[in-house]
């Protein structure tokens, strides 16, 4: 819990509207307005810290004057561990709201700056909260932009300009980004088309010319770099392999909603939703400012929901130029690393991103998985759990877990993954743009009902829908047992191949034995994954693949062939499936 200090006297003597129903409370009323000198952080997070608490179970709204306010490093410090996340602690924080009921932060179209390398906005432990009507930014971001002049393939030089928003330095002949509280040298990039702002074709990521650079005058920069595919007009989003902070984080929360919300960029997801119960997204964006003149938006996922549970519910959005998925939605495998007695194991956080935070609690049902063959192995209910590495579930990378039965002796054979089926979620994604991005559209990986419908992907580079599971490297759970996917329109998919992608629509758990494998990983009880009214409009051959999958309809779906680009896929079927069965597609040749 954190608080912050003595609350506002002056609140008492605010003047509020008061309805039966909510209080209002004006930000301006206490000095916080746009365009203020110095850092407002400390000041915001006292009064809404002061409402919240006074609120006496009455819903309270927090209005902001619509308008720029900046962020500044060194006020708030915050020890948070967040998946899919580096784990480098403490991290600098903006704004937070912590243990508020019914609390709503409405921003009437502000615009929050964080200058540096922030967190711009947390949430933990509320119930019924609302984030609205924001938005979230940079003012230098950590991703470097340039634009292509002139590629010398003969030489191996190419000449490109800065962006304006961009301070740098050569030192020893490299490149050097920096902001207020960090510095780098970018390593690698993704290269978009000048004029459609579409990911170049075949190019997936690439290596950066930030060594050997001469400057040729201010911002324009010469640079020993040798990549024919690039030509001048073309405009490359360079970068590293950092991901610190989402620019907005949800961490034990319950009914919590954001709407006319928009992240323009964040070094890390957009949005990180994390052990949550019931989140709706409505009409949240990840996606670019007007006028900028920007390419890229977030440093990886637009949104990411991470060991959640009861309902997430994505709708009306726009996500576009970030480099990966749209949404991800998964748990995590716990790797069972030692049997300390018939019911009792140590078992482990195995990626380096992913550690620290909740995993489960007393009365929870998990599933065992067999690493080889993502077989589903045994059930059992957790009896007790306790860190075996830290104080407390903040930091800890292992668990001591007892369950209420024993464990079957062929667990100690082979390497086993613990899946918590308590929190798992149910999801709805519809009515939303992806477009121009990296990796992939959209990435699911729940046993709870998933309805992908009316969304327009739109040139997602990789495969526009990804369902996983994976136990052997991100570790991410898990089956997916009802799946419908609907009435969208996929517009040229698979420009660039990354993890995965396998078809425009690729059900691809990563299975190191399939050809061991007896049972099916996806679907299964009657139920699948339904594929249903759909417009494909692909230059390529790959619509689905799907690998260890027991039941699959595909009907009513229509595929438009379009020359916008070479075929270049290595899968060159259609249809693609392996250990696939109660299949029901529609006779290829008839489909229109």
């Amino acid at each position: 819990m954190i608080r912050f200090g003595k609350y506002f006297m002056a609140i008492l003597m605010v003047s509020i509207l008061v309805s039966c129903k909510e209080k209002v409370y004006f930000a301006s009323d206490f000095g916080i307005v746009p365009g203020a000198a110095g850092n407002i952080s400390s000041k915001l997070n006292r009064l809404i810290d002061s409402i919240g608490r006074n609120s006496q179970g009455t819903p309270v709204r927090l209005v902001l004057e619509k308008g720029a306010y900046d962020f500044y490093p060194g006020e708030l410090q915050m020890e948070l561990y967040i998946s899919n996340h580096d784990q480098d602690n403490p991290k600098e924080v903006a704004v937070v709201m912590d243990s508020l009921e019914n609390f709503t932060l409405d921003g009437s179209g502000a615009d929050f700056y964080v200058n540096g390398r922030m967190l711009p906005l947390v949430m933990t432990n509320c119930s019924n909260c609302t984030i609205e009507n924001l938005n979230i930014d940079s003012r230098v971001p950590q991703i470097t932009q340039v634009e292509i002049v002139e590629n010398d393939i003969e030489e191996g030089f190419i000449t490109y300009r800065l962006s304006p928003y961009v301070n740098y330095s050569i030192k020893d002949s490299m490149l050097v980004v920096s902001g207020e509280n960090w510095s780098l040298v970018p390593t690698w990039g993704i290269a978009f088309e000048g004029d459609t702002k579409h990911i170049v074709y075949r190019t997936s990521d690439i290596m950066v010319g930030s060594k050997g650079i001469c400057e040729i005058e201010p911002y324009s920069l010469k640079a020993r770099w040798k990549d024919r595919r690039l030509e001048p007009g073309m405009v490359v989003a360079m970068r590293s392999y950092k991901r610190p902070t989402p620019g907005i984080f949800l961490y034990k929360n319950v009914n919590t909603t954001i709407k006319n919300t928009t992240v323009h960029y964040a070094e890390g997801m957009g949005l990180l939703a994390q052990v949550c119960e019931n989140v709706a997204l409505e009409g949240f964006n990840v996606s670019l400012r007007d006028g900028d003149g920007r390419y890229f938006t977030t440093q990886a996922d637009a949104t990411h929901f991470s060991g959640c549970k009861g309902h997430i519910h994505s709708v009306g959005g726009v996500y576009e130029g970030m480099m990966d998925d749209a949404i991800n939605v998964h748990g995590t495998y716990l790797l069972v690393t030692e049997h300390i007695s018939a019911n009792q194991v140590l078992a482990r956080y195995m990626h380096p991103q992913s550690y620290g935070f909740y995993w489960g609690g007393v009365g929870d049902s998990v599933h065992f998985v067999k690493s080889s063959t993502m077989e589903f192995s045994c059930a059992n209910v957790i009896a007790e759990i306790e860190p075996n590495d830290a104080d407390s579930e903040f930091g800890a990378k292992e668990f001591k877990i007892t369950f209420q039965e024993p464990l079957p002796e062929y667990l100690k054979e082979g390497k086993f993954g613990i899946e918590n089926m308590e929190w798992t979620p149910s999801v709805y994604f519809a009515d939303n743009v992806i477009r121009n991005n990296r990796a992939r559209g959209t990435l699911f990986s729940t046993p709870k009902k998933v309805v992908v419908e009316n969304n327009l992907f739109d040139h997602t580079s990789g495969s526009a829908i990804l369902l996983c599971g994976d136990c052997n490297g991100w570790f991410e759970t898990g089956a997916c047992r009802d799946v419908v996917i609907r009435g969208n329109h996929f517009v040229n998919a698979l420009t660039n191949m990354f993890q995965f992608t396998q078809a425009v629509i690729s059900i691809y758990p990563e299975i190191p034995d399939l050809e061991n494998q007896v049972l099916y990983f996806h679907g299964g009880e009657g139920r699948g994954v339904v594929i249903e009214d759909n417009i494909f409009e692909t230059f390529d051959i790959p619509i689905l693949y799907a690998k260890s999958l027991d039941g699959l309809v595909f009907k009513g779906n229509k595929i438009i062939e379009n020359n916008d680009y070479p075929p270049f896929h290595k899968n060159r079927q259609r249809f693609l499936l392996e250990r696939v069965v109660n299949v029901d597609i529609e006779d290829p040749d008839n489909i229109p």
